[in-house]
């Protein structure tokens, strides 16, 4: 026969997962009687879990916010989920201070059933990933939690902000939407310092508060595109525009948004205009497309793409340089993209005081 104990527990289980159950379908679930379920909801209210009982049609038992979290209750697919949650935002960085996700994986797999804990542990020791590690501070909880109910509500915000600079400032800000992008987390919004709208990141940011003044976003804003368009404007050494023999759609799924910005010309013609700090890794991204293009400007980067043609040509006679080579072609124009705009980390530390890059 189960202990009562563990029928409690079967109980409080049902109703984190099925609020609004009634008595006779928590008795069938549990296999006892309505009397006995009424039993285990007061033994409940007295482990300080108070449940809440509704008449009527659309009445049942529902948890109520007490002053004591309940246990957590996680099916063995539900705990891997959540370890394997905390292992990958603890390495893309989609996570929030120093050591949170470290705490919070030790005290999920120290309440597991040895079994499970065994299982999951194998798979922590054994898991590889292809991405790298996000290097640099995660942002504060309170800051991320503060401008995501402000963005909700639509609520100005106040924010003590530090540039790479270490230069301190404060604003009025009207935040629009969080954003997380190539390891880091932004907020982007209207500055009422500079009037114009921008972007922060969010571990940059030493205090928000929010205030009581609403606002309305501009109508069809996309705070992804606004972040994405922030990085493709950092001001590196050359200005480029190459027109590329393709369609739009083509070009926006090949490309990194962060690369620059895509104008459609014709169905099959696409202007690309993005900053670039090296124009050999312009000239390396511009032939992994596979595409043919014409170079606008500057000057310099057509030389840059006759001198890789020679190498490649000559690398292809001689059999050799497959290495190097490889770079132009078409799995390696991601890598070089990168190589082209500056790495995601000099990107982001290209910003301001004012949280955009500099004139």
């Amino acid at each position: 026969m189960e202990h009562p104990v563990s029928r409690v527990l079967a109980l409080l289980e049902l109703l984190q997962d099925r609020p609004g159950l009634t008595g006779a379908e928590l008795a069938a679930r549990l296999d006892v009687d309505e009397r006995t379920v009424r039993r285990y909801v007061a033994r409940l209210a007295e482990l300080g879990i108070p449940v809440r009982s509704e008449r009527g049609r659309y009445g049942g038992y529902r948890l109520l916010p007490g002053y004591r979290l309940p246990p957590l209750m996680l099916s063995p697919d539900e705990a891997a989920s959540v370890v394997l949650g905390l292992l990958s935002g603890r390495r893309s960085g989609l996570s929030v201070g120093e050591r949170a996700a470290d705490t919070a994986l030790a005290k999920i797999q120290r309440v597991l059933p040895p079994p499970l804990r065994e299982r999951i542990t194998a798979v922590e020791q054994t898991l590889g990933l292809t991405t790298a590690p996000t290097a640099g501070p995660s942002p504060a909880a309170a800051a991320l939690f503060t401008l995501a109910e402000s963005v909700r509500r639509r609520r100005r915000v106040r924010l003590a902000y530090r540039d790479r600079e270490d230069r301190p400032s404060e604003r009025e800000f009207d935040p629009y939407g969080l954003v997380f992008h190539s390891g880091r987390w932004y907020t982007t919004g209207l500055d009422h310092r500079s009037g114009e709208p921008r972007t922060f990141r969010l571990d940059r940011i030493e205090r928000v508060e929010a205030g009581g003044t609403g606002f309305e976003p501009p109508e069809g804003v996309d705070p992804v595109q606004l972040v994405v368009e922030s990085l493709a404007g950092v001001p590196w050494r050359h200005r480029v525009e190459v027109e590329l023999a393709t369609t739009l759609a083509e070009a926006r799924r090949r490309l990194p948004p962060a690369v620059g910005t895509l104008t459609e010309l014709a169905e099959d013609r696409v202007l690309l205009r993005a900053r670039a700090q090296s124009l050999e890794g312009a000239a390396i991204m511009l032939a992994g497309t596979g595409w043919p293009f014409t170079v606008r400007e500057p000057a310099e980067l057509r030389a840059e793409v006759r001198a890789l043609a020679a190498r490649l040509a000559a690398w292809g006679a001689e059999g050799t340089g497959a290495t190097e080579a490889a770079e132009a072609t078409e799995g390696g124009a991601a890598a070089a993209s990168g190589k082209a705009a500056g790495s995601a980390e000099d990107t982001e530390s290209a910003e301001d005081a004012e949280g955009r890059p500099p004139a």
